[in-house]
């Protein structure tokens, strides 16, 4: 599912579904995509946030209170699915990817995917 995808944007899906076990989530959602682009940092997707000036410290953390974790930790056998919204990302980064010309897929695709679904979080 992830060979288009750069290391970053890898390192981004990864850290998507830690933080989706973390929050006792039983899927990854678009809000996970985006705390796993703010937890990678150095991606062009982080980079353009914070040349933007936005706290990516209090996006995290209104994210956070927003979803705020599960009492009870869910039980997960293999690998978290990803919800329709957050499947609905991965196709609009891809066709971002394609709309630019690109052959890999990168966090700014995920972003831009993040933006253009624009009902998740």
């Amino acid at each position: 599912m992830f060979e288009k995808f750069t290391e970053r944007a890898r390192k981004v899906m990864s850290l998507a579904r830690q933080e989706a076990q973390r929050l006792n989530s039983e899927f990854i959602g678009t809000e996970h995509i985006l705390l796993g682009i703010i937890q990678e940092g150095g991606g062009v997707a982080a980079k353009v946030l914070k040349n933007l000036n936005v706290d990516l410290k209090r996006i995290r953390q209104e994210i956070e209170r927003l979803i705020s974790p599960a009492t009870s930790p869910t039980v997960t056998l293999g690998q978290l699915p990803f919800s329709p919204r957050a499947k609905r990302v991965i196709e609009l980064a891809g066709e971002a990817a394609t709309q630019l010309g690109h052959d890999v897929i990168g966090t700014e695709h995920l972003l831009l995917g993040l933006l253009k679904e624009n009902e998740g979080i």
